[in-house]
């Protein structure tokens, strides 16, 4: 079985080389606040959907903030071990990371201002247990758009390309949690009114954003994209 995004089914696949401001990118799960700036920054965004699945990113993995610390949430894959096209990556729901991740969440923000706004509709997502990677990544991505009421067309990809030719620009893995944001120079980390501690921590998963400032959230993303 294949995922929903098999070149047979899903979104339709178009051939973006001669697109200006196309930007390439993977899927992020509950993606970093630099990775939404990424997309508000650049005209078309075009999603990899041929590589294959890399450990330790943010593809399987976000960071947010509890009472004490910034807390890694990450979700275990069947396949991690193996090289194969990340649409066939399979989520290990044989763990108990969902309620996990749901527990972490509500416990962090569920006194957030804005979290009984916004948590209905990453609930359902989550717990509808798509299969694969790829699928609830997207899944996640698109509601995180739509709640930001960012308007992007999002183009998955039909190849693998090593390096893609201008005017595509290759940020795949580019954002990463190994490496310091600040050198990448797409978000400048404008600070907000976090539900924990008095220093600001950039950079964290777009539900610390939406939870704390609701829809303030695409106003200060637009403040944090380095032009």
């Amino acid at each position: 079985m294949k995922s929903a995004f098999s070149s047979d089914r899903g979104p339709e696949t178009r051939k973006v080389d001669s697109l200006p401001e196309t930007v390439v990118l993977e899927l992020q799960y509950l993606p970093c606040l630099e990775y939404i700036a990424c997309l508000l920054k650049y005209d078309r965004v075009c999603i990899e959907a041929q590589e294959h699945y890399q450990k330790q990113t943010y593809r399987n993995r976000c960071y947010i903030r509890t009472a004490g610390r910034v807390m890694m949430l990450s979700v275990p894959v069947l396949e991690g071990n193996r090289k194969i096209p990340i649409r066939d990556v399979r989520v290990d729901y044989r763990q108990s990371w969902l309620k996990d991740h749901w527990r972490a969440i509500a416990s962090a923000y569920g006194k957030a201002p804005f979290f009984e706004h916004y948590a209905p509709f990453f609930e359902p997502i989550l717990f509808r247990k798509p299969a694969y990677l790829f699928d609830l990544n997207w899944e996640l991505l698109t509601k995180c758009l739509a709640l930001l009421r960012i308007q992007k067309s999002l183009i998955p990809t039909s190849s693998y390309v090593k390096s893609p030719e201008s005017p595509r620009l290759d940020l795949r893995s580019v954002i990463h949690p190994k490496k310091n944001y600040q050198n990448n120079k797409i978000y400048n980390g404008i600070a907000y009114v976090q539900n924990f501690g008095n220093t600001f921590v950039p950079n964290l998963s777009v539900v610390d954003l939406l939870f704390c400032e609701g829809t303030r959230a695409r106003s200060i993303l637009e403040q944090s994209i380095n032009w």
